[in-house]
């Protein structure tokens, strides 16, 4: 059997009614399955494969940690993969933010920064500070707070009477908007609209304003205008309201730069991390805050109430470390630039087709939206999945790429983030 399918097998998938090809080994960018089909990776299988796949440094790291302890409970024990991965981040990291916790997904990251900031708020004495925005579109990942926080409500309708309720405002969106993102008036691009809600809801009432940096699978890359993070900065200052920086698919140089705040030239409160922080070896996430938020805690109940089993797990962290190294030690940051601006030039002409209404992005992070109409920017319509077939037909053809479905707006974006490894390991440049 080459392919499986509910339920022919005991595992039950996400999509239940599609075949998923059995993969053997992959090879830098390339995955192989067991017919000897090979698949270019040109998305990194969920925007998580940075490295490219089978990087012999990453799999020796894991397996060396393994050798000496695979599992320390992080409510116990200290290690020296965990002390040495904080550190090579944190020589990484915009502003003040020093201090790290690690899990295993992004939406486990998203859930502790938010409930990092709720504690925050009510160790200060603060606690009727507990209401959050977020972006509309925007998505934060599957766990109950992190879906609260995502603009997906056909994902959000059975779990309804299980979430929080999140105030949603637009998202900069400048190939949607009005103004085309270059509005200084206009509310959504200029964030005006982020001070509006805070204070509809009471600044005393809102505890965070999360957001990506660069719209991963909600907008396919859009990127905002660049004062408008500045603009946020300063309204969460003058409101007293923390701002997170959810880079759990863009950070770790996916867009040419350690994290993507810092074409913006300010720092979050909080951030979150993933992906491709472990290179996608291990199922790592974390979230950085700065020494005076982790302070509070250690000054007041003296604990972040969060545990979970596998929190700084050691083999998870060896291989965080293994890949912050081999970015470091090959200038991958700057090569994942230097890819993006080829990448980005040949998808270019695309916007040259009749119904490529846009192509965007940031280094290693590219979108392609299709209209129905170039002129009035007519979306397809959501019902005819044309991003899905795409995508399914992609496969066919042996390439992989990120149908951007699901989101609350009848866009239709495929997004690609090819691996960035090193030359001659399956990428060309």
């Amino acid at each position: 059997m080459t392919a499986y399918q509910y339920p022919d097998s005991h595992v039950f998938y996400r999509k239940l009614g599609h075949e998923y090809p059995k993969i053997v080994r992959g090879e830098g960018c390339w995955l192989i399955d067991e017919r000897g089909k090979r698949y270019l990776d040109a998305v990194g299988g969920a925007y998580v494969a940075n490295l490219g796949h089978s990087n012999p440094e990453i799999a020796e790291a894991m397996a060396q940690q393994a050798r000496q302890f695979g599992y320390l409970s992080g409510t116990q024990f200290t290690h020296e993969p965990v002390e040495e991965l904080a550190a090579q981040i944190a020589e990484t990291l915009p502003g003040d933010l020093s201090k790290l916790y690690f899990l295993c997904s992004g939406s486990e990251a998203v859930e502790a920064a938010l409930k990092l900031a709720r504690q925050y708020w009510v160790e200060r004495g603060r606690s009727e500070k507990h209401r959050i925005i977020a972006l509309g579109p925007g998505y934060h990942g599957s766990t109950l707070l992190a879906l609260s926080a995502s603009a997906r409500e056909a994902h959000k309708a059975p779990f309804r009477p299980w979430l929080v309720d999140v105030h949603r405002i637009p998202a900069p969106y400048p190939y949607r908007c009005e103004c085309g993102g270059r509005g200084t008036a206009c509310p959504v691009c200029s964030a005006a609209v982020l001070e509006e809600a805070i204070e509809q809801l009471g600044a005393d009432h809102v505890a965070a304003f999360i957001a990506e940096p660069v719209g991963g699978s909600s907008t396919g890359a859009s990127t905002p205008r660049p004062e408008y993070f500045k603009r946020v900065r300063e309204i969460c200052d003058r409101h007293d309201v923390l701002f997170i920086a959810d880079e759990v698919l863009v950070g770790v140089g996916r867009t040419g730069t350690w994290w993507a705040i810092e074409p913006y030239g300010v720092a979050p409160d909080i951030m979150t991390f993933g992906k491709g922080v472990s290179g996608g070896y291990a199922a790592l996430s974390g979230i950085a805050a700065p020494e005076r938020i982790v302070d509070t805690l250690a000054r007041g109940s003296g604990s972040f109430i969060h545990a979970q089993t596998f929190s700084h797990h050691p083999v998870a962290c060896a291989a965080g470390v293994a890949t912050m190294r081999y970015l470091k030690q090959h200038k991958l940051v700057d090569r994942c630039a230097k890819m993006g601006r080829l990448l980005h030039e040949k998808l270019a002409p695309l916007t040259k087709l009749p119904h490529v209404g846009d192509v965007r992005g940031r280094g290693l992070l590219a979108g392609i939206e299709f209209v129905d109409d170039k002129a009035s920017r007519a979306p397809l319509r959501r019902s005819a999945r044309f991003a899905e077939q795409f995508a399914d037909a992609a496969i066919e053809a042996g390439i992989t790429v990120w149908p951007n479905g699901a989101h609350d707006h009848d866009s239709t974006v495929l997004s690609q983030c090819p691996p960035s490894p090193q030359r001659g390991e399956g990428a060309r440049g």
